[in-house]
Protein backbone atom coordinates (compact mmCIF):
# COMPACT_ATOMS: atom_id res chain seq x y z
CA UNK A 1 0.00 0.00 0.00
CA UNK A 2 0.81 3.42 -1.04
CA UNK A 3 0.06 6.47 1.23
CA UNK A 4 -0.30 10.02 -0.35
CA UNK A 5 0.17 12.80 2.14
CA UNK A 6 -1.19 16.19 0.47
CA UNK A 7 -0.32 19.53 1.37
CA UNK A 8 -3.33 21.37 2.60
CA UNK A 9 -5.03 24.09 0.26
CA UNK A 10 -8.13 24.96 2.89
CA UNK A 11 -7.48 29.01 3.68
CA UNK A 12 -5.32 29.31 6.55
CA UNK A 13 -5.15 25.33 7.23
CA UNK A 14 -1.59 24.89 8.87
CA UNK A 15 -2.13 21.30 9.97
CA UNK A 16 -0.66 18.23 7.71
CA UNK A 17 -1.93 14.58 8.36
CA UNK A 18 0.66 12.67 9.11
CA UNK A 19 3.71 13.99 11.28
CA UNK A 20 7.31 11.70 10.98
CA UNK A 21 7.01 10.46 13.80
CA UNK A 22 3.53 8.60 12.74
CA UNK A 23 5.87 6.96 9.76
CA UNK A 24 7.57 4.20 11.92
CA UNK A 25 4.28 2.36 13.10
CA UNK A 26 3.30 2.34 9.05
CA UNK A 27 6.59 1.57 7.57
CA UNK A 28 6.97 -1.49 10.06
CA UNK A 29 3.25 -2.75 8.61
CA UNK A 30 4.59 -2.89 4.90
CA UNK A 31 3.06 0.80 4.14
CA UNK A 32 5.07 2.96 2.16
CA UNK A 33 4.77 6.64 2.16
CA UNK A 34 5.15 9.81 -0.11
CA UNK A 35 4.51 12.91 0.30
CA UNK A 36 4.11 16.53 -1.30
CA UNK A 37 6.86 18.43 -0.68
CA UNK A 38 6.53 20.90 1.92
CA UNK A 39 3.10 19.61 3.20
CA UNK A 40 4.21 19.70 6.45
CA UNK A 41 6.33 22.89 7.25
CA UNK A 42 3.30 25.20 8.01
CA UNK A 43 2.70 22.35 10.98
CA UNK A 44 6.55 22.65 11.64
CA UNK A 45 7.88 19.53 10.40
CA UNK A 46 10.34 20.48 7.23
CA UNK A 47 10.60 17.98 4.21
CA UNK A 48 13.84 16.41 6.00
CA UNK A 49 12.49 15.31 9.19
CA UNK A 50 10.09 13.20 6.70
CA UNK A 51 12.96 12.14 4.33
CA UNK A 52 15.26 10.69 7.35
CA UNK A 53 11.67 8.33 8.29
CA UNK A 54 12.46 7.10 4.87
CA UNK A 55 9.13 9.05 3.36
CA UNK A 56 9.52 10.00 -1.00
CA UNK A 57 9.04 13.66 -1.75
CA UNK A 58 7.26 14.54 -4.82
CA UNK A 59 4.87 16.85 -6.13
CA UNK A 60 1.50 17.11 -5.98
CA UNK A 61 0.54 15.58 -9.45
CA UNK A 62 3.10 12.76 -8.46
CA UNK A 63 1.49 11.82 -5.16
CA UNK A 64 -1.99 11.52 -6.85
CA UNK A 65 -0.96 9.58 -9.32
CA UNK A 66 1.05 7.37 -7.36
CA UNK A 67 -0.52 7.20 -3.70
CA UNK A 68 -3.31 4.15 -3.48
CA UNK A 69 -4.52 5.74 -0.47
CA UNK A 70 -4.60 9.96 0.19
CA UNK A 71 -4.52 11.33 3.43
CA UNK A 72 -5.38 15.06 4.35
CA UNK A 73 -6.69 17.59 7.28
CA UNK A 74 -9.48 19.52 5.16
CA UNK A 75 -10.94 17.74 1.40
CA UNK A 76 -9.18 18.61 -0.55
CA UNK A 77 -10.33 21.17 -3.12
CA UNK A 78 -11.95 20.73 -6.39
CA UNK A 79 -9.30 21.09 -8.41
CA UNK A 80 -8.26 18.00 -7.38
CA UNK A 81 -11.46 16.40 -8.48
CA UNK A 82 -10.44 15.40 -11.75
CA UNK A 83 -7.03 13.45 -10.30
CA UNK A 84 -9.03 11.48 -8.36
CA UNK A 85 -10.05 7.98 -9.13
CA UNK A 86 -12.53 5.42 -8.40
CA UNK A 87 -8.93 3.10 -7.53
CA UNK A 88 -8.25 6.20 -4.75
CA UNK A 89 -8.89 5.86 -0.76
CA UNK A 90 -9.30 9.26 0.90
CA UNK A 91 -9.23 9.80 4.76
CA UNK A 92 -9.60 12.97 6.43
CA UNK A 93 -12.09 15.13 7.41
CA UNK A 94 -15.11 15.87 4.96
CA UNK A 95 -17.63 17.42 7.64
CA UNK A 96 -20.53 15.17 5.86
CA UNK A 97 -23.26 15.99 7.87
CA UNK A 98 -22.61 19.88 7.52
CA UNK A 99 -21.87 20.06 4.16
CA UNK A 100 -23.40 16.86 2.43
CA UNK A 101 -23.47 17.83 -1.52
CA UNK A 102 -19.36 18.18 -0.70
CA UNK A 103 -19.77 14.65 0.49
CA UNK A 104 -21.52 13.87 -2.77
CA UNK A 105 -18.79 15.70 -5.07
CA UNK A 106 -16.31 12.95 -3.71
CA UNK A 107 -18.41 10.09 -3.81
CA UNK A 108 -19.09 11.00 -7.67
CA UNK A 109 -15.65 10.52 -8.01
CA UNK A 110 -16.03 6.81 -7.49
CA UNK A 111 -12.81 6.68 -4.93
CA UNK A 112 -13.61 5.07 -1.43
CA UNK A 113 -13.75 7.88 1.15
CA UNK A 114 -13.51 7.52 5.16
CA UNK A 115 -14.52 10.46 7.02
CA UNK A 116 -12.69 10.83 10.03
CA UNK A 117 -15.69 13.09 11.29
CA UNK A 118 -17.86 9.15 11.55
CA UNK A 119 -15.65 7.45 13.72
CA UNK A 120 -18.21 5.83 16.26
CA UNK A 121 -17.84 6.77 20.10
CA UNK A 122 -16.66 3.57 21.12
CA UNK A 123 -13.66 2.14 23.22
CA UNK A 124 -12.03 0.14 20.15
CA UNK A 125 -11.74 3.79 18.40
CA UNK A 126 -10.92 6.28 20.93
CA UNK A 127 -7.34 6.43 19.31
CA UNK A 128 -8.78 6.97 16.10
CA UNK A 129 -11.03 9.61 17.44
CA UNK A 130 -10.13 12.84 15.95
CA UNK A 131 -12.74 15.59 16.46
CA UNK A 132 -11.95 14.75 20.20
CA UNK A 133 -8.26 15.41 19.22
CA UNK A 134 -9.17 18.40 18.00
CA UNK A 135 -11.61 19.71 20.37
CA UNK A 136 -8.78 19.40 22.98
CA UNK A 137 -7.05 22.02 21.14
CA UNK A 138 -9.91 23.85 20.62
CA UNK A 139 -11.04 24.05 23.98
CA UNK A 140 -7.45 25.17 25.11
CA UNK A 141 -7.18 27.80 22.84
CA UNK A 142 -10.17 29.33 23.24
CA UNK A 143 -9.03 29.75 26.84
CA UNK A 144 -5.84 31.46 26.14
CA UNK A 145 -8.31 34.11 23.23
CA UNK A 146 -10.45 34.51 26.65
CA UNK A 147 -7.39 35.92 28.54
CA UNK A 148 -5.99 37.58 26.17
CA UNK A 149 -9.30 39.66 25.38
CA UNK A 150 -10.07 40.24 28.71
CA UNK A 151 -9.13 43.43 30.70
CA UNK A 152 -8.38 41.70 33.41
CA UNK A 153 -6.13 38.64 35.05
CA UNK A 154 -7.41 35.08 35.52
CA UNK A 155 -5.82 34.59 38.70
CA UNK A 156 -6.04 35.92 42.19
CA UNK A 157 -3.27 37.77 42.68
CA UNK A 158 -2.17 39.28 46.69
CA UNK A 159 0.02 41.98 45.89
CA UNK A 160 1.66 45.10 47.75
CA UNK A 161 -0.97 47.03 45.51
CA UNK A 162 -3.61 45.22 47.04
CA UNK A 163 -5.49 41.62 46.37
CA UNK A 164 -6.87 41.34 42.60
CA UNK A 165 -9.83 39.11 42.69
CA UNK A 166 -9.80 36.28 40.33
CA UNK A 167 -11.57 36.31 37.24
CA UNK A 168 -15.23 34.27 36.74
CA UNK A 169 -15.36 31.78 34.01
CA UNK A 170 -18.59 29.94 32.61
CA UNK A 171 -18.31 27.52 30.45
CA UNK A 172 -21.38 26.42 28.50
CA UNK A 173 -20.96 22.19 27.16
CA UNK A 174 -18.87 19.87 28.52
CA UNK A 175 -17.86 17.83 26.01
CA UNK A 176 -14.30 17.75 24.84
CA UNK A 177 -13.57 21.22 24.04
CA UNK A 178 -15.56 22.04 27.29
CA UNK A 179 -13.61 19.77 29.80
CA UNK A 180 -10.43 21.33 28.01
CA UNK A 181 -11.70 25.01 28.65
CA UNK A 182 -12.07 24.40 32.04
CA UNK A 183 -9.17 22.51 32.92
CA UNK A 184 -7.29 25.36 31.29
CA UNK A 185 -9.59 28.51 33.05
CA UNK A 186 -8.43 26.57 36.63
CA UNK A 187 -4.74 26.20 35.43
CA UNK A 188 -4.84 29.98 34.75
CA UNK A 189 -6.65 30.53 37.96
CA UNK A 190 -10.13 31.15 37.00
CA UNK A 191 -13.36 30.38 39.34
CA UNK A 192 -15.17 28.54 36.92
CA UNK A 193 -18.62 27.30 36.59
CA UNK A 194 -19.75 24.83 34.07
CA UNK A 195 -23.33 23.48 32.38
CA UNK A 196 -24.30 21.09 30.23
CA UNK A 197 -27.38 19.49 29.61
CA UNK A 198 -26.18 16.09 29.86
CA UNK A 199 -26.61 15.74 33.64
CA UNK A 200 -24.01 12.48 33.67
CA UNK A 201 -20.88 14.85 33.44
CA UNK A 202 -21.63 16.59 36.14
CA UNK A 203 -18.79 14.43 37.87
CA UNK A 204 -16.32 15.28 35.14
CA UNK A 205 -16.70 18.86 35.52
CA UNK A 206 -16.58 18.80 39.24
CA UNK A 207 -13.46 16.60 39.16
CA UNK A 208 -11.72 19.19 37.45
CA UNK A 209 -12.69 21.91 40.20
CA UNK A 210 -15.19 23.53 38.66
CA UNK A 211 -18.93 24.00 39.67
CA UNK A 212 -21.74 22.39 38.04
CA UNK A 213 -24.33 24.28 37.16
CA UNK A 214 -28.31 22.81 37.74
CA UNK A 215 -31.15 24.10 36.16
CA UNK A 216 -34.55 22.90 36.98
CA UNK A 217 -35.19 22.05 33.36
CA UNK A 218 -35.81 18.41 32.34
CA UNK A 219 -32.47 16.75 30.15
CA UNK A 220 -33.82 12.81 30.31
CA UNK A 221 -33.77 13.14 26.21
CA UNK A 222 -30.65 15.14 26.15
CA UNK A 223 -28.11 12.64 24.67
CA UNK A 224 -28.19 10.24 22.33
CA UNK A 225 -26.48 6.82 22.24
CA UNK A 226 -22.90 8.37 20.90
CA UNK A 227 -22.59 10.37 23.79
CA UNK A 228 -23.62 13.75 21.93
CA UNK A 229 -26.53 16.10 23.03
CA UNK A 230 -29.39 16.15 21.15
CA UNK A 231 -31.32 18.89 19.63
CA UNK A 232 -34.06 20.20 21.35
CA UNK A 233 -37.30 22.33 20.42
CA UNK A 234 -37.27 25.78 21.16
CA UNK A 235 -39.22 25.81 24.43
CA UNK A 236 -36.82 23.96 25.86
CA UNK A 237 -33.98 26.37 24.91
CA UNK A 238 -36.22 29.41 25.88
CA UNK A 239 -36.48 28.00 28.98
CA UNK A 240 -32.86 27.31 29.15
CA UNK A 241 -31.87 30.74 28.63
CA UNK A 242 -33.89 32.49 30.94
CA UNK A 243 -32.41 29.86 34.10
CA UNK A 244 -28.47 31.02 32.65
CA UNK A 245 -28.73 34.27 32.16
CA UNK A 246 -27.91 35.20 35.89
CA UNK A 247 -24.70 32.97 35.26
CA UNK A 248 -23.55 34.82 32.49
CA UNK A 249 -24.37 37.69 34.01
CA UNK A 250 -22.23 37.25 36.46
CA UNK A 251 -18.99 35.83 34.50
CA UNK A 252 -16.31 37.63 33.25
CA UNK A 253 -15.49 34.87 30.28
CA UNK A 254 -18.28 32.77 28.72
CA UNK A 255 -16.79 29.89 26.53
CA UNK A 256 -19.84 28.32 24.66
CA UNK A 257 -18.97 24.82 23.08
CA UNK A 258 -22.80 23.75 22.16
CA UNK A 259 -23.17 21.99 18.86
CA UNK A 260 -25.27 19.39 17.82
CA UNK A 261 -23.82 17.03 14.65
CA UNK A 262 -25.47 18.16 11.13
CA UNK A 263 -27.76 20.40 12.93
CA UNK A 264 -27.34 24.45 13.09
CA UNK A 265 -25.71 24.98 16.64
CA UNK A 266 -28.12 26.23 19.68
CA UNK A 267 -28.80 29.91 20.56
CA UNK A 268 -28.15 29.82 24.12
CA UNK A 269 -27.26 33.73 24.41
CA UNK A 270 -29.34 36.50 23.25
CA UNK A 271 -28.51 40.21 22.58
CA UNK A 272 -30.77 40.72 25.30
CA UNK A 273 -28.24 39.15 27.79
CA UNK A 274 -25.41 41.12 27.29
CA UNK A 275 -26.15 44.26 28.50
CA UNK A 276 -26.21 42.86 32.20
CA UNK A 277 -22.62 41.44 31.65
CA UNK A 278 -19.79 43.62 33.15
CA UNK A 279 -18.23 45.36 30.60
CA UNK A 280 -15.17 44.29 28.93
CA UNK A 281 -16.30 40.89 29.42
CA UNK A 282 -16.00 38.39 26.83
CA UNK A 283 -17.51 35.25 24.84
CA UNK A 284 -16.04 32.71 23.03
CA UNK A 285 -17.91 31.03 20.70
CA UNK A 286 -16.67 27.84 19.55
CA UNK A 287 -19.96 26.83 17.87
CA UNK A 288 -19.27 29.98 15.37
CA UNK A 289 -18.97 27.64 12.24
CA UNK A 290 -22.33 25.98 13.15
CA UNK A 291 -24.05 29.55 13.14
CA UNK A 292 -22.87 30.33 16.66
CA UNK A 293 -24.35 30.04 20.66
CA UNK A 294 -24.49 33.88 20.97
CA UNK A 295 -26.81 35.50 18.74
CA UNK A 296 -24.65 38.34 17.68
CA UNK A 297 -21.84 36.11 17.18
CA UNK A 298 -20.01 36.31 13.46
CA UNK A 299 -17.50 33.64 12.17
CA UNK A 300 -14.72 34.82 11.81
CA UNK A 301 -14.95 38.10 13.31
CA UNK A 302 -15.17 39.84 16.84
CA UNK A 303 -17.45 41.60 17.44
CA UNK A 304 -18.17 44.58 20.49
CA UNK A 305 -21.62 44.55 21.69
CA UNK A 306 -22.74 46.72 25.20
CA UNK A 307 -19.40 46.81 25.74
CA UNK A 308 -18.76 42.97 25.49
CA UNK A 309 -16.74 40.94 23.36
CA UNK A 310 -17.60 38.52 21.04
CA UNK A 311 -15.18 36.32 19.41
CA UNK A 312 -16.39 33.87 16.27
CA UNK A 313 -12.38 31.70 16.03
CA UNK A 314 -12.47 29.54 13.59
CA UNK A 315 -10.36 26.25 12.95
CA UNK A 316 -8.86 26.78 16.37
CA UNK A 317 -6.36 23.74 15.54
CA UNK A 318 -5.04 25.02 13.16
CA UNK A 319 -3.50 28.07 15.49
CA UNK A 320 -1.61 25.22 17.30
CA UNK A 321 -0.87 23.45 14.25
CA UNK A 322 2.36 21.42 15.65
CA UNK A 323 0.87 19.60 18.52
CA UNK A 324 -2.69 19.27 16.63
CA UNK A 325 -1.06 17.88 13.76
CA UNK A 326 0.67 15.17 16.19
CA UNK A 327 -2.71 14.02 17.80
CA UNK A 328 -4.38 13.79 14.23
CA UNK A 329 -1.76 12.15 13.00
CA UNK A 330 -2.11 9.10 15.70
CA UNK A 331 -5.67 8.97 15.14
CA UNK A 332 -4.81 8.69 11.19
CA UNK A 333 -2.08 6.37 11.45
CA UNK A 334 -4.31 4.14 13.92
CA UNK A 335 -6.89 4.32 11.30
CA UNK A 336 -4.56 3.10 8.55
CA UNK A 337 -3.32 0.02 10.63
CA UNK A 338 -6.73 -0.63 11.17
CA UNK A 339 -7.88 -0.36 7.86
CA UNK A 340 -5.23 -2.73 6.55
CA UNK A 341 -6.93 -5.76 8.78
CA UNK A 342 -10.48 -4.78 8.07
CA UNK A 343 -10.76 -3.27 4.68
CA UNK A 344 -13.15 -1.33 3.00
CA UNK A 345 -16.17 -3.83 2.81
CA UNK A 346 -15.92 -5.67 5.91
CA UNK A 347 -18.45 -5.60 9.21
CA UNK A 348 -16.01 -3.63 11.39
CA UNK A 349 -17.92 -1.14 12.95
CA UNK A 350 -15.34 1.06 13.29
CA UNK A 351 -14.75 0.50 9.33
CA UNK A 352 -18.18 0.70 8.50
CA UNK A 353 -19.47 3.60 10.71
CA UNK A 354 -16.61 5.48 9.09
CA UNK A 355 -17.42 4.75 5.52
CA UNK A 356 -18.63 7.65 3.80
CA UNK A 357 -18.78 6.86 -0.03
CA UNK A 358 -17.43 3.75 -2.05
CA UNK A 359 -18.95 3.21 -5.85
CA UNK A 360 -20.29 6.01 -6.67
CA UNK A 361 -22.71 6.34 -3.52
CA UNK A 362 -22.91 8.24 -0.46
CA UNK A 363 -22.54 4.57 1.65
CA UNK A 364 -23.31 6.41 5.63
CA UNK A 365 -27.25 6.69 6.21
CA UNK A 366 -27.14 9.64 8.16
CA UNK A 367 -24.98 11.62 5.03
CA UNK A 368 -27.51 9.99 2.99
CA UNK A 369 -30.20 11.66 5.18
CA UNK A 370 -28.98 15.02 5.54
CA UNK A 371 -28.19 15.12 1.85
CA UNK A 372 -32.31 14.64 1.00
CA UNK A 373 -33.10 16.95 3.64
CA UNK A 374 -31.13 19.70 1.64
CA UNK A 375 -32.55 18.39 -1.60
CA UNK A 376 -36.18 18.63 -0.20
CA UNK A 377 -35.52 22.30 1.05
CA UNK A 378 -33.81 23.14 -2.64
CA UNK A 379 -37.39 21.69 -4.21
Amino acid sequence: MIVGILKETFPNERRVALVPAAIPALTKATIEVCMEAGAGEAAGFPDAQYSEKGVRTASRAEVLRDAEVLVHVRAPDSADLGHIRAAHTLIGFFDPLSNPAEAARFAATGATCFSMELIPRITRAQSMDALSSMATVAGYRAVLLAAYHLPRLFPMLMTAAGTVAAARAFIIGAGVAGLQAIATSRRLGAIVQAYDVRPAVKEQIESLGARFVELPIETAAAEDKGGYAKAQDETFYQRQRELMARVVAESDVVITTAAIPGKPAPRLITRDMLPAMAPGSVIVDLAAERGGNCEVTRAGETVIQSGVTILGPLNLPSDAPYHASQMYARNVANFLLHLAKHPAGSDDEIVRETLLARGGEIANARVRGQLSNEKGKES
